[in-house]
């Protein structure tokens, strides 16, 4: 799942980047409300966890304009303002839960599960695309059966691919997914690592879309 987190404080946006991105979700951090609506404009993203005082823009207008444009983007608020006016004129708005800072960064993750239930789109099962089975939670990788070893690089790729299956993904957003993931990519590393899931999985799994990407058909074979 990949987050949009919208979070003027620089430190605080460090932590939960590293911290969610340790537990599979693929996160772009923005500081401003207008880099939010940048990102949300140029980049498809299942959730915002939202602050409320940025710097530029209250964060309760951000939240109208992004609901307004995107129907289904499901917002989490972390914020400091905790009074229940400023809850309900935020579940107002349009959020779908609100946590009042200073949080545990595992009620947080219990929230985010509890959303991805919602959405149905839990990462806690598996992905199965006919003899290959991906647990995104254990991060194991099962193919006719038996268990693969990945390393995490390429483990992000194929979970990429795999949760995408039947749409391309560009080479340069499969960059950027391991970018988020906080992951230094080279010039050719998307290549070397399509190169080396191909070793792993079985033939034609993974396509070539030549110029394009690579992709996961609905129907791999």
């Amino acid at each position: 799942m990949r987050l949009l987190l919208v979070e003027d404080d620089t430190r605080l946006a460090e932590e939960l980047s590293k911290s969610l991105r340790h537990k599979g979700y693929a996160i772009t951090h923005v500081p401003t409300a207008q880099s939010a609506l940048g990102s949300l404009a140029s980049n498809e993203f299942s959730m915002m966890i939202l602050d409320l005082g940025l710097p530029d823009m209250d964060g309760i207008a951000l939240l109208k304009k992004a609901k307004k444009k995107y129907t289904d983007l499901s917002v989490i608020i972390l914020t400091a303002r905790d009074t229940t006016t400023d809850k309900i004129d935020g579940l107002d708005a349009g959020a779908d839960d609100y946590l009042a800072k200073p949080f545990d960064i595992e009620e947080l993750l219990a929230r985010l599960r509890a959303m991805e239930r919602r959405l149905g789109t839990a990462t806690s099962s598996l992905i199965d695309i006919n003899e290959v089975s991906l647990d995104v939670a254990s991060h194991e990788l099962g193919v006719f059966g038996g268990k693969v070893e990945l390393p995490r690089r390429e483990f992000m790729l194929l979970k990429a691919l795999m949760e995408n299956h039947g749409r391309i993904q560009s080479k340069e957003h499969l960059e950027k997914t391991l970018y988020e993931w906080g992951e230094e990519v080279s010039s050719n590393a998307i290549e070397v690592h399509i190169h080396n899931l191909r070793k792993r999985l079985p033939e034609k799994f993974i396509k070539t879309i030549r110029g394009v990407g690579y992709s996961v058909p609905k129907q791999a074979k």
